[in-house]
């Protein structure tokens, strides 16, 4: 899984539309006391951006153990491949729920991570506005991901790191912006 090609593609203006079906699907076959909010996240939810043809989902949770028992034998049931995945690096909680929907022929097309409200992800969402505000800064991520993903074409994991610096640099910038500093 982690040595599945990365390839950076051109915005889509379908990307928005896939994110409302799935988030509709989502809402209509999960938990409804379980489930918050579902948000677009990462370079799919930018327009204009260049980026992996993957829709990023931001799921918020009452509960992470609940979702274990009552969302992943929906998702699994549905053909989601389904991780308890590590917020950063190889086994750093705190853990969460992830989910990879894919098309008919394999190719992933969601990304589906479930976290409860007050976990750091919900940053990202910060990331995602910054760059949409902010145009130069969307074009030098874009930038940052083709360089990124040339050299880095079969490893996911490398790929991520190499844009790691300039998220974190973006996302306190952010935080600034709207007063939410550590």
């Amino acid at each position: 899984m982690l040595r599945e090609s990365v390839a950076i593609v051109p915005y889509d203006p379908r990307w928005p539309e896939m994110f409302e079906q799935e988030k509709r699907h989502l809402a209509s076959c999960l938990p409804a006391g379980l489930v918050r909010r579902i948000e677009h996240f990462g370079s799919t939810a930018v327009p204009g951006l260049a980026a992996k043809p993957i829709v990023d989902i931001l799921v918020e949770v009452t509960s992470l153990d609940e979702t274990k028992l009552k969302i992943v034998p929906i998702l699994e049931g549905e053909g989601y491949d389904y991780f308890w995945r590590p917020s950063w690096g190889d086994d750093t909680p705190p853990f969460y729920a992830w989910f990879i929907k894919r098309d008919e022929d394999g190719n992933r097309t969601h990304h589906i991570h479930m976290v409860e409200r007050e976990f750091e992800h919900w940053d990202t969402l910060l990331f995602r506005d910054y760059l949409i505000e902010h145009p130069d800064a969307a074009r030098e991520y874009a930038c940052l991901k083709l360089r990124a993903s040339a050299v880095h074409q079969k490893d996911r994991v490398a790929y991520s790191q190499a844009k790691t610096e300039f998220v974190k640099r973006v996302t306190e910038t952010a935080k600034c912006r709207c007063g939410r500093t550590r």
